[in-house]
């Protein structure tokens, strides 16, 4: 038998051991779908407290349950290890890294580079390798391949190499990794087979495409209509604020069009790892070919800027209320980069708070799922939500609009809110004077009778 036969012979009947290459909000809640899918899964990260935490039993990600853990663990069907000569017992290995951009706005291929080179160290006939991180076109050919065929491995022979990219969405509790359908391109028909069955083993839908390069636009292409379509309705609240329309009601009433609409809201900027990041990906690699992607690189300015036009609705509107910025106290309330999660990366609420800092205002914050930050070497902590700590701010700025919050205590107890995301459009309007995220006229101050 081939090593492809033996490999499909393994995956179909569990016998195959699986190693998970980065054990963070993509590669765990895979490990544990391929463990329950009656697999042994290894997971291998660098951070000996990630590793530790999870051979505890316990969870660091907010959508994987920790008894899910405890129970693979007690098993024997999952373990965490620091020690990368475990790879080398493995049949498959899901390479789910993080591919941040430099200072330059270029991709920083330096964590799938080592994640390749040290899989590849221990590589042998049989192997399936599917890289999961977000990358642009080109990356499981360019990046990956060389990394085994410098070693003498035959790909589509030895060993098998593809791409699917990741589409987990932090904090929806409608879809996560098993029901979310799954891409899949491989370097050779044969490398896609093999991947394609390994994850038909756990996922519920699999979708074979034609290459890697296809497979890799495919995340790309997702995240960047995203990306457009919030810098569009992002620059048509900043049209609505210049015209004294309320944004909101323009959208409700637009979304009410049977065809040929998609509802996409605004707010204060763009976060997480993805949209913030992957359009980049397209454009830096468009450039090496000599193109320009205009659409993309006005999106990206637009939602760039708008925790600037939040900063300053933010100043215009303690100014009304006779206040500079410098000395004055915002509270900013809900930090996450979206609702009802706990994950701060590229927040807009943090370029929020920075610029208010620079403003000269004594900025604290509320999250009910982030009580410190962590940044640049320092810990921000953040403030219970009282009313005295409410009453106490000049401003309460509303960037994430999280489901926990009572928005009517708020309004109750607040002097000002800027509201980004149209949190208080429900509540009883008593004491404080809301300004809306995109329409001056629409501010209003309703005084308790």
């Amino acid at each position: 038998m081939t090593a492809h036969d033996v490999l499909l012979r393994k995956i179909q009947d569990r016998s195959a051991t699986v190693a998970v290459v980065g054990l963070g909000y993509v590669g765990l809640p895979l490990a544990v779908e391929f463990a329950k899918a009656g697999f042994t899964v290894i997971g291998y990260d660098v951070s000996q407290r990630v590793v530790d935490l999870l051979n505890q039993g316990k969870s660091h990600i907010q959508d994987v349950p920790a008894s899910d853990v405890a129970s693979l663990v007690k098993s024997k069907k999952f373990v965490a290890t620091t020690d990368d000569a475990r790879l080398g017992e493995v049949d498959a290995i899901s390479i789910a890294v993080p591919t941040p951009l430099g200072k330059t706005r270029d991709p920083d291929m330096s964590y799938v580079q080592a994640a390749a080179n040290t899989v590849a160290k221990h590589a042998h006939s049989g192997l399936l390798v599917v890289l999961e991180s977000t990358t642009y076109p080109g990356t499981t050919r360019e990046v990956i391949m060389p990394a085994f065929t410098e070693r003498g491995c035959v790909v589509g022979e030895d060993v098998f190499l593809a791409f699917s990219p990741e589409r987990v969405d932090p904090g929806n509790p409608k879809y996560h990794t098993k029901n979310t359908p799954k891409v899949v391109g491989g370097i050779t028909p044969a490398c896609t087979d093999v991947a394609v069955a390994l994850y038909e083993s756990c996922i519920d839908t699999v979708v074979r495409v034609s290459s890697t390069e296809t497979a890799e636009l495919v995340k790309l292409l997702e995240n960047t209509f995203r990306s457009v379509n919030i810098g569009m309705v992002n620059e048509m609240a900043i049209v609505c604020d210049k015209l004294g329309v309320d944004v909101w009601e323009v959208i409700d009433a637009a979304a009410t069009k049977p065809f040929g609409y998609m509802k996409f809201t605004p707010g204060p900027g763009i976060g997480g790892h993805c949209i913030p990041l992957d359009p980049h990906y397209l454009a830096w690699k468009m450039r090496s070919l000599n193109y320009k992607t205009r659409f993309i690189d006005l999106a990206g300015e637009v939602n760039t800027a708008m925790p600037t036009f939040v900063v300053t609705k933010v100043a215009r509107a303690l100014n009304e209320d006779r206040k500079p910025v410098n000395g004055s106290r915002a509270l900013v309330v809900g930090v996450a980069y979206k609702k009802d999660i706990d994950d701060v990366r590229e927040s807009p609420a943090l370029d929020v708070m920075r610029l208010l800092e620079q403003d000269g205002a004594e900025v604290v914050f509320h999250d009910p799922y982030v009580p410190t930050i962590r940044e640049d070497g320092h810990v921000i902590h953040g403030v219970e939500l009282t009313d005295a700590e409410i009453e106490k701010a000049d401003v309460v700025v509303i960037v994430t609009d999280h489901t926990a919050i009572d928005y009517q205590r708020l309004v109750d107890h607040a002097t000002l809110i800027v509201d980004t995301r149209n949190a208080t459009a429900k509540t009883t309007r008593t004491k404080a004077r809301i300004v809306p995220l995109a329409s001056s006229s629409a501010a209003e101050t309703v005084v308790a009778s």
